[in-house]
């Protein structure tokens, strides 16, 4: 079902998947105001099996998102070439994320980790501690988030942005090359 905001404008859900930490984000933009609601982590017990691992990913966002209703999506594109099978671990936690958020018939946007952090910093190879940084200005946190909430609130960021044309983050004609996009 589609979610009708709770105020004025839209609410955007953030996330940044990690089989053993997946980060989270709500945000609400109004016109050009962003405006934080919550933030946090989804943790799962490294000694559990993977699909019990799975299922807390799945389980932790769809309760965030009736709690939170958003009315959209974001959700990183996660590249790690160093490690297959850490790819392989990687993308079944993505994919129980993205599962998690089509279950509540949310839309997801997707973007790489290079235009989240163009959007939010500006360069497109930022630190976390500059995405840090960068979310707290922007949202008028009192802290920095931890790092994965951080790069969950900038991914719903950067999808307020591009949604509005600011900051676009248009794909087409791109490519990934060695995990990046050329």
């Amino acid at each position: 079902m589609s979610h009708a905001p709770s105020a004025p404008g839209t609410r955007i859900l953030g996330v940044d998947p990690g089989l053993r930490i997946t980060g989270f984000g709500v945000i609400d933009k109004t016109g050009n105001q962003l405006a934080y609601v919550a933030s946090g982590c989804i943790r799962t017990d490294s000694e559990a099996s993977l699909p019990t691992r799975l299922g807390t990913i799945y389980a932790g966002l769809r309760q965030l998102v009736a709690q939170h209703r958003p009315d959209q999506a974001a959700v990183e594109i996660v590249f790690v070439n160093v490690n297959p099978q850490s790819t392989l671990l990687l993308g079944q936690a993505r994919g129980a994320a993205i599962t998690a958020l089509v279950a509540d018939r949310l839309e997801v946007a997707e973007y790489t980790a290079l235009q989240v952090k163009q959007a939010v910093v500006g360069n497109g190879h930022a630190d976390k501690t500059q995405v840090q940084h960068m979310v707290r200005r922007l949202l008028a946190l009192p802290g920095d988030p931890s790092p994965d909430a951080a790069d969950a609130l900038a991914c719903a960021i950067a999808h307020a942005h591009g949604g509005q044309g600011l900051g676009a983050l248009a794909t087409k004609g791109l490519r990934v090359r060695n995990g990046r996009l050329v």
